[in-house]
């Protein structure tokens, strides 16, 4: 336990980020990797992507729609606040460079397939006789073990195997899958989470360690409630019109005159209010919706009366009356998200200033603290940071750097 009389009051001046002074070499690309890594940099930590330079670099370089020289919108966005350096890590020069920056360094991060880490050396039982400290971190589709390790692993795969499509859509078209990556954004949480509490045991007890974190795994364990039901009883999921909740009433879209809006009755008050804000009090004592039970088991009888209610006026009129009533929102399309006032009020928007794009507009980690999203220099150029990591971080000479270039172990 803390005692309070022994810690050093706070600074009067700026903090930092609460993961300032933690170094992270990143050898990671396209989506979940880097984001996971982004959420740390928003944090306060150094990342320093390690790029392939014979392979052009990450390959989120050269993502549709917007490129640029090998630097699309797609790489900024996950990208934001990092240094980049060049090394070939398939030279035994590249890899010894790699090792000198792993000593100075207090984690060292992948998404490469699974079993990809123990080849190429990059666990804890490879680097930790370099740094006995240092943390492994690697996240991939399958994790590192099993019979699946050695398969590539993308988001829309998670979602198919994970049982996320069989339950998405309406019940009579296809399955269908999360409009965004939310299985490699969920993972690259969990990388970031594994990573910090890796650090924490690390500066506790000076001993690093491996942390293995799968897509497949992550999204097996964010069906939770649905895991629940199903393992323990004969319950079966189902894909559910207007995107209803499987055993909550009413809780799903409505369509209004003009558009669409979302209500979430997760609790008998706010069915009661609900009922009387759309002007049908009397349902509230009907005992065929009185509970949640009845509701459910007669939500084909009640969700065609409140569907007709619900047509009767306008989205802004309904979402007036519930506002801080009843739980309920509009279903924006992304342009309309970006204009809530919650989000201006929040800072969820950071300007970043780019040499050829100009001002870009991206979105900001959601953990909000003191010295937290200060990060707002553009994502690197390939190979941006080489220079200046080899001569700062490792203090290289001009003709090292060179003799290293020459023998192709950095860009």
């Amino acid at each position: 336990m803390i005692d309070p009389e022994n810690v050093a009051p706070v600074s009067t001046g700026e903090r930092k980020g609460p993961l300032h002074g933690i170094r992270i070499l990143a050898i990671s690309q396209f989506g979940a990797g880097p984001f996971a890594t982004l959420n740390l940099v928003d944090l306060g930590a150094e990342v320093i992507k390690i790029e392939d330079p014979s392979a052009g670099g990450d390959i989120a370089r050269y993502v549709p729609p917007a490129t640029n020289d090998a630097d699309s919108l797609y790489f900024q966005s996950f990208n934001r606040g990092k240094k980049s350096i060049a090394i070939n890590l398939r030279d035994p020069a590249g890899v010894s460079v790699f090792h000198r920056f792993v000593e100075k360094s207090d984690a060292v991060f992948n998404n490469l397939r699974g079993d990809l880490p123990e080849k190429l050396g990059l666990t804890y039982e490879k680097l930790g006789s370099l740094n006995p400290a240092i943390v492994t971190c690697s996240l991939s589709g399958f994790g590192r073990t099993g019979p699946r390790a050695s398969e590539p692993g993308y988001d829309a795969i998670m979602q198919a195997m994970a049982g996320y499509m069989s339950i998405t859509g309406e019940p009579d078209g296809p399955p269908g899958k999360a409009g965004v990556s939310i299985i490699d954004f969920a993972g690259g949480y969990a990388a970031a989470l594994a990573i910090v509490a890796g650090l924490l045991d690390a500066k506790t007890t000076g001993i690093g360690r491996d942390l293995d974190v799968g897509l497949f795994d992550t999204a097996v364990s964010m069906l939770t409630y649905f895991a629940s039901w199903k393992l323990n009883s004969d319950w079966e999921p189902v894909r559910s019109s207007n995107s209803a909740h499987q055993t909550l009433v009413p809780a799903q879209n409505f369509q209004t005159i003009d558009g669409w809006v979302t209500v979430f009755c997760a609790k008998e008050h706010f069915w009661k209010k609900f009922a009387e804000l759309i002007e049908l009090p009397q349902l509230v004592c009907d005992e065929r919706f009185s509970t949640f039970a009845s509701r459910h088991d007669n939500r084909q009888i009640l969700a065609p009366i409140l569907s007709e209610r619900l047509l009767q006026k306008t989205s802004a009129e309904w979402l007036e009356r519930f506002r801080g009533v009843v739980p309920a929102g509009p279903i924006n399309s992304i342009e309309q998200t970006f204009e809530d006032e919650q989000i201006e009020a929040r800072g969820v928007i950071v300007d970043v200033e780019h040499p050829s794009y100009g001002t870009i507009r991206q979105v900001a980690s959601p953990i909000l603290t003191e010295g937290s999203n200060r990060a707002v220099s553009p994502g690197p150029a390939l190979g941006e940071h080489t220079d200046l990591l080899l001569s700062g971080l490792l203090a290289l000479d001009d003709t090292e750097i060179t003799l290293l270039r020459q023998m192709g172990a950095v860009g």
